[in-house]
């Protein structure tokens, strides 16, 4: 296990926020824990695509699995990233459409 700070922390929640449903996982996450076919469910997306999310982000440092019974609940890694999610949503951005696509892909 490596532990990471400052850049390549960024770096890690840029690449886990790139993709909307880790975005929409992370966001469900920050208000409470929950289970994959739930948040699969709830997300509309499988239970497989679910699964493959969920290890990317775990992979990335930001969830982490918790057994609970015959279960597995996903939780933010750290209470800090809700704090910080919640900071992020109320971030307001002045675009420039030529420069940027409505998803956020550069065009430069």
């Amino acid at each position: 296990m490596e532990t990471l700070t400052h850049a390549p922390v960024l770096a890690r929640f840029g690449y886990a926020v790139s993709d909307p449903t880790r975005a929409q996982v992370l966001l469900a996450l920050a208000q409470a824990p929950s289970y994959p076919s739930d948040l699969a469910d709830s997300i509309g997306v499988s239970r497989q695509s679910m699964s493959n999310h969920l290890t990317c982000l775990r992979g990335c440092g930001l969830v982490v699995s918790v057994p609970d019974g015959r279960r597995t609940r996903y939780e933010l890694a750290d209470a800090r990233l809700g704090h910080a999610i919640t900071d992020l949503l109320g971030v307001v951005l002045a675009v420039d459409p030529a420069c940027c696509a409505p998803d956020g892909e550069c065009l430069a």
